[in-house]
């Protein structure tokens, strides 16, 4: 279910110049990159790229809800990381992205690991905004 404008209780702000090859930064100044394509896709390689930055909110998002998860179930993920990766391709309308996450979780065994982490895609506002749009795979 979408939250409505009442219910937002920070609004993250960041403007692009020149797209995929330039800048993007945020109205608070505390992102400030330059923006290149990746060697595989044509460009110099030389800064970050729009699925870099994709790939890191995805992961941090993905392990707050990991953690509200692994609070409500009792579950210790002292120590656990997650990973995003997002792959970018062209399909028949232009390009489009998958992303694989996975989490390393070492104080719970693989059953108890692998429930988080599906609990987990349930509730990451990351997980809500791509189902149906782009395909996920849970590693």
């Amino acid at each position: 279910m979408p939250i409505q404008q009442s219910d937002v209780k920070y609004t993250a702000v960041a403007t692009a110049e020149g797209g995929r090859d330039g800048r993007v930064a945020t109205d608070d100044g505390k992102l400030d990159v330059i923006v290149n394509p990746p060697k595989e896709m044509g460009g110099s390689g030389a800064g970050t790229n729009p699925e870099q930055l994709f790939a890191a909110g995805y992961s941090a998002c993905f392990q707050g809800a990991l953690g509200v998860v692994a609070r409500q179930e009792g579950a210790d993920i002292t120590g656990s990381t997650v990973t995003a990766k997002v792959g970018i391709g062209q399909n028949e309308d232009g390009f489009g992205i998958i992303v694989e996450i996975s989490a390393e979780i070492p104080n719970v065994d693989a059953a108890t690991a692998k429930a988080l982490v599906e609990k987990a895609h349930q509730v990451c506002p990351y997980s809500k905004a791509t189902r149906g749009n782009i395909t996920v795979t849970l590693a």
